[in-house]
């Protein structure tokens, strides 16, 4: 058996049951809440994450930034640091369903996301867009949210390719105040 590398969550392939091989692994059992979760139903409440962040302080909630119909909350499974989501108080699914005003406030709060995460990172470009529907790939389906996602030459390697896995140099709640700090006024 080999030596743990003394960082925790990456050990050689040999430590562990199985054929050894020149692999380290980089373990993240957290994850598995988010892949063996419940996925909320079409109504509002408990079970729905997007209704349930607001209801929490911003530094719990890990909100960013709250409108009068819609808020910024940073992605819990983020692409990349301040991967952040934008979304409709109001418990709906489809973006046809928002209120002109809900659309409005959705679309001038993306904007403010591309602003402070400019400000608040050097994004080399963004990634935004929305999921609607389980098969169209929406994790939350069952209440809108449209992602913003900086961008940097290099940012992706093999870590998602390979082993479905998302290397992050900055935890969210750092990100998130940092976002919080450079959102216009």
């Amino acid at each position: 058996m080999s030596a743990p590398t003394g960082h925790p969550g990456l050990e050689p392939a040999g430590s562990f049951a199985g054929t050894a091989d020149s692999f380290e692994r980089l373990w993240t059992p957290h994850r598995m809440a988010y892949i063996e979760g419940e996925r909320p139903t079409a109504d509002a409440g408990d079970g729905c994450p997007f209704c349930a962040a607001p209801t929490r302080s911003d530094q719990d909630g890990l909100i960013v930034h709250r409108g009068r119909t819609c808020y910024v909350v940073m992605n819990l499974f983020p692409y990349n640091p301040g991967h952040v989501l934008v979304c409709p108080y109001r418990h709906v699914s489809l973006y046809v369903d928002l209120t002109d005003d809900e659309t409005a406030e959705f679309t001038r709060l993306t904007k403010q996301a591309i602003g402070a995460l400019s400000e608040a990172s050097a994004p080399m470009g963004f990634n935004i867009g929305m999921n609607q529907g389980e098969v169209a790939g929406a994790g939350v389906a069952a209440h809108l949210h449209q992602h913003v996602v900086p961008r940097w030459g290099g940012d992706a390697n093999f870590f998602p390719i390979v082993a479905q896995t998302k290397a992050l140099p900055a935890l969210l709640e750092d990100t998130r105040a940092r976002l919080a700090a450079a959102w216009p006024s």
